[in-house]
């Protein structure tokens, strides 16, 4: 394997789906993230933000933690109108993904310092990193800024292919190399589109009674 190829990492992921049942792949793009996670619970502070645009795989890394750490996992939506009590229980770990898309500052801002009153660590992850959210709360501003945050960038084509490779070997599918080749250059620079395109193959082939080539992706693409 070469320097640049995506290589495995070692936690488990038995609860989640989005790359197949056993793997994740580690690239250039997740690898500072990942290397926060194995960290864990030796952070430096009680919390770490993870960043990056919409489909570079935070939720799958808060998935991730959340099944090593055995935290509680919510995202910021559902904390509108929500009792932070009721949220946290009595857990001393907490998942809580999409922070910036709405929900309720107040109780994010409570389930902050309990967390930290507990002792405990609280994982968080956007779209934008903290220090660019518009909170109105100042000190939910501040606390957050505070914390390490890391990025998530797109998946780069090694490791998208990769990605690919093991979703279509989910399905007990094996697709010739140019097949991906075609794929990764064409389709959204993400896992969810990747897992969208390999689904439609997959049907359109058990359809059609065919097998999946360059010319049954060439298809599916211009649909």
């Amino acid at each position: 394997m070469n320097a640049g190829a995506p290589t495995q990492l070692p936690l488990d992921l038995r609860h989640r789906t989005a790359l197949g049942a056993g793997d994740f792949l580690v690239a250039s793009s997740n690898r500072d993230a990942v290397a926060w996670l194995d960290r864990w619970p030796d952070w430096p502070a009680q919390g770490l933000f993870i960043h990056g645009p919409a489909g570079c795989g935070k939720s799958h890394l808060v998935e991730v933690w959340r099944a090593r750490s055995g935290a509680r996992a919510v995202t910021a939506q559902s904390l509108a109108g929500a009792n932070p009590h009721d949220v946290l229980g009595t857990a001393r770990t907490l998942a809580i993904d999409d922070v910036g898309r709405g929900g309720d500052e107040t109780v994010l801002f409570h389930l902050y310092n309990m967390i930290a009153e507990r002792e405990g660590s609280l994982l968080m992850a956007g779209a934008r990193p903290p220090a660019d959210l518009e909170f109105e709360l100042a000190d939910l501003r501040s606390r957050l800024a505070a914390l390490p945050a890391v990025a998530v960038t797109e998946p780069d084509d090694a490791l998208l292919a990769a990605v690919m490779v093991k979703l279509f070997a989910d399905r007990q599918l094996d697709v010739a190399g140019e097949v991906i080749d075609y794929l990764v250059v064409r389709i959204e620079r993400s896992f969810d589109a990747a897992r969208r395109t390999v689904a439609r193959l997959d049907e359109r082939a058990l359809e059609l009674g065919r097998a999946i080539t360059v010319p049954l992706a060439r298809e599916i693409l211009s649909l």
